[in-house]
Formats: structure tokens, C-alpha cells, sequence
């Protein structure tokens, strides 16, 4: 497990480079206002510490709860709970997760209103949801993950080129698909993965444990894609 120390140090390798680059560019073509510069830099220390802060949390409390609560469930020998509570984990991770409030909020703004942040919320959680639990299956059922993939963006490909769904659900589904990779739900889900593989196929975990982030992803692009033929 990493240290506090480690994790400052990641933090302030990860931000840094992007806050020397706009002092550059703001001295050397942008020429904002002083006010905004200050906006800046006061916004790169809230998000430094709140990074910080949220990296340790997830080291100290998210990672080993979930790696943990994915090897207790196999325990149970019942298979329904074990897809339950991937399909109820996977949706609760995506409601918490930022960066898909942050996509619902501009959908919201830019459709004014007409998809709303949590018509958008509620599918792209759901359809995280069930493709966590089909991973989970796939671990129980010792299926390869490529042929779900393959499976999985043909239905995704086959719904994007339908004449039933509204042009601009196609990209907001793609992005929808992307910001559930976020800080929030990719931790807990690759730890729950990890744990409930180590438990089902120990000589394996490594095939079965990852894969899962992928996986998830296609399940909000359908959602999305679905939630356009409803809609339009």
C-alpha cells in the first residue's frame, strides 16, 4: 500500500506539468486577467489537497474493502448473490462517481433540459451495473473475455447505426461509456474483480480479475444508445 508521502509526491507529479504549461501559455499568448490567473492557482491547490486526500482514501478504505468484500462473496456458494450485489456495487459506484455527474450536467446544459442529469444518471448506473454482474458471470462460467467483447460493441455498433436512435445520443454514449472509467468506480470495481477471482480461479486471477473495467464500459453505451431510441 502506498504511503501519505508517496501519494503527495504522485499528486504533485500529476499536476504539476499542467499548471507550469498555462503559466507558460498565459505568459506567452493567452495574457488572461490577473483575477483569473489567481482562480488558477488557488483551484490547482483545492484540487491538489482534495486529490491527495481522495488517493489516501481510496488506498485505505476502497481498495481493500472492495478486494474484500469480492472474496466474501463467493463464500456464500450462492451464485445469484454474487451477481446481485455486482449489479447493485457497479450501480451504486457510478451514481457516486464525478466525472459522470460532471457529463450529465453539461448533456443537461447543452440539450436544455431535454435530457436531463439524472435521465442520463440513472441508465448509464444501470447499465454499468448489469455489465459488472455479466463480469462476474464470466469469471463463474470461466468464459473468455473476448468473445463478451466482441459480442458487446457489435451491439453497441450495430445500435449507433440504427436509423431508431437521435445522432447526437451516439456520442454522448461513447463519452458515457469513458467517464464510468473514472477515479470513483475503477479502483472498487478492478479490487472486487480482483477479490472474487482469487477466490473462484486462484490459478487464473490475473485473466479473470482484469478485463472487468472494460467490460462495464460497454454496458452505459448501450444504455445511452437505448435511453435514444426511448427519447427520440
Amino acid at each position: 500500500m502506498q504511503t501519505v508521502e508517496e501519494t503527495i509526491w504522485e499528486v504533485v507529479y500529476a499536476i504539476l506539468p499542467i499548471t507550469i504549461l498555462v503559466l507558460i501559455l498565459q505568459y506567452t499568448l493567452i495574457w488572461l486577467p490577473f483575477e483569473s490567473v489567481l482562480q488558477f492557482l488557488v483551484g490547482v491547490l483545492f484540487v491538489s489537497v482534495g486529490f491527495a486526500l481522495f488517493l489516501i482514501g481510496v488506498h485505505i478504505g476502497l481498495l481493500p474493502v472492495g478486494e474484500m468484500i469480492g472474496s466474501a462473496l463467493p463464500n456464500t456458494g450462492k451464485v445469484w448473490m454474487i451477481l446481485l450485489f455486482s449489479f447493485v456495487l457497479g450501480f451504486a459506484v457510478t451514481v457516486a462517481e464525478p466525472d459522470v455527474h460532471v457529463l450529465a450536467g453539461y448533456v443537461d446544459q447543452v440539450s436544455d433540459g431535454a435530457i436531463g442529469k439524472w435521465t442520463l444518471i440513472i441508465p448509464v448506473a444501470i447499465g454499468l451495473g448489469i455489465f459488472v454482474a455479466l463480469s462476474m458471470a464470466r469469471v463463474i462460467l470461466k468464459v473468455s473475455i473476448k468473445w463478451i467483447l466482441i459480442a458487446g460493441y457489435i451491439v453497441v455498433f450495430a445500435l449507433a447505426l440504427s436509423p431508431w436512435i437521435p445522432d447526437e445520443f451516439v456520442p454522448i454514449s461513447f463519452d458515457a461509456g469513458g467517464v464510468t472509467t473514472g477515479p470513483m468506480a475503477v479502483p472498487f470495481i478492478l479490487a472486487f474483480g480482483v477479490g472474487v477471482a482469487s477466490v473462484l480461479r486462484s490459478d487464473d486471477k490475473s485473466a479473470d480479475g482484469f478485463g472487468l473495467v472494460a467490460l462495464a464500459s460497454i454496458g452505459p453505451l448501450i444504455a445511452v444508445l437505448l435511453l435514444g431510441i426511448f427519447l427520440g
